[in-house]
């Protein structure tokens, strides 16, 4: 199998390469001007690796939500390099793409809360469980954007307490998230962002068992309506 995986919807501008078990990234952390560097990252792993685009098995792209100009590129770059190929997308939560990154940082970790911010004093979260005898991270509920306040973990976990991780940029900008969520969570991963590497791994069960799309169907996901009228980074 040979999965290209885009990543732009934080400041972690990434791509990943996986053909069997062998990954290749770059990344670049930007604050603008992820458009200039996705595709030239793309093309120099291709060549590196020595695969032509055609020999692919899918396109994986990180979906969102996150910042709305770095989502819609991650889609439209996937979407055209997939029609021009002739390849089916694997749209992946760039939520759940942090999540996996943290369980594969400590394979004891079953459950993560992820909180990326969302500007506008709002986070984009979600939690994350990988299933008993599972490798990867599966939602627990569904995704959802709104007020540090709002966040909270699901019921079901306080019935079998296990240890929580977290993860996100949400806890640095918003240090209410901390205080709200205290006593509930065994370990903060505040520094880390979505990666290529975690999407082109979530992708690989996606591809094997056909649930892949046609490349129009390689839609960014927001999260928010008021995307046209966020302000701050393109969110």
């Amino acid at each position: 199998m040979r999965i290209l995986a885009l990543a732009s919807a934080t400041e972690n501008c990434s791509v990943a390469l996986l053909i069997g078990r062998r990954l290749i990234a770059r990344e670049q952390l930007l604050e603008h001007g992820h458009a200039e560097h996705i595709l030239p990252m793309a093309d120099e792993l291709l060549r590196e690796a020595d695969v032509s685009l055609g020999a692919l098995s899918a396109i994986a792209f990180g979906r969102g939500p996150g910042s709305f100009t770095g989502v819609r590129l991650a889609a439209s770059v996937a979407q055209g390099l997939a029609f021009g190929a002739g390849l089916p997308v694997v749209p992946i939560s760039d939520l759940r793409a942090l999540a996996q990154r943290v369980m594969e940082l400590d394979a004891a970790v079953t459950r993560v809360l992820v909180c990326n911010d969302a500007r506008m004093h709002e986070v984009y979260w979600g939690c994350f469980e990988r299933p008993a005898g599972g490798a990867v991270a599966a939602a627990a509920q569904d995704e959802q954007v709104g007020k540090p306040a709002a966040v909270s973990l699901p019921a079901s976990w306080f019935a079998a307490p296990r240890a929580v991780h977290a993860a996100g940029s949400g806890f640095v900008a918003y240090p209410e998230l901390r205080i709200g969520l205290a006593g509930q969570l065994e370990r903060i991963h505040d520094a880390l962002l979505p990666r290529a590497a975690e999407i082109a791994r979530l992708a690989v069960p996606e591809v094997a068992s056909g649930r892949v799309l046609p490349a129009e169907q390689a839609l960014p996901v927001y999260l928010r309506d008021d995307v046209a009228h966020a302000t701050g980074g393109g969110h």
